[in-house]
């Protein structure tokens, strides 16, 4: 979580989308990125949140696709750090 932007991965979430991705929540709107582009795959939160968001994805891309590879197989993620 940073800047009120709260991201996670959900344990074997490969079906629906298809491409490792994120769930991101901001004000009770939702957006779900693919990694490690930042590609919108479905829902939007604001561009100022969207560009943040969008930078920390970018500058932790490696990590974020390990723990992709982590939580389809049902292991436990690392924490990331958040953009500060």
């Amino acid at each position: 979580m940073f800047y009120g932007i709260i991201i996670y991965m959900y344990f074997n979430d490969n079906k629906q989308h298809k491409k490792p991705h994120i769930h991101v929540v901001y004000q009770g709107m939702e957006v779900i990125v693919e990694i490690p582009n930042g590609e919108v795959l479905e829902g939007h939160i604001p561009q100022s949140k969207m560009k943040l968001l969008q930078a920390w994805v970018e500058l932790h891309k490696d990590e974020l696709c390990a723990d992709w590879d982590l939580t389809v197989s049902g292991q436990q993620l690392y924490k990331i750090d958040p953009l500060r």
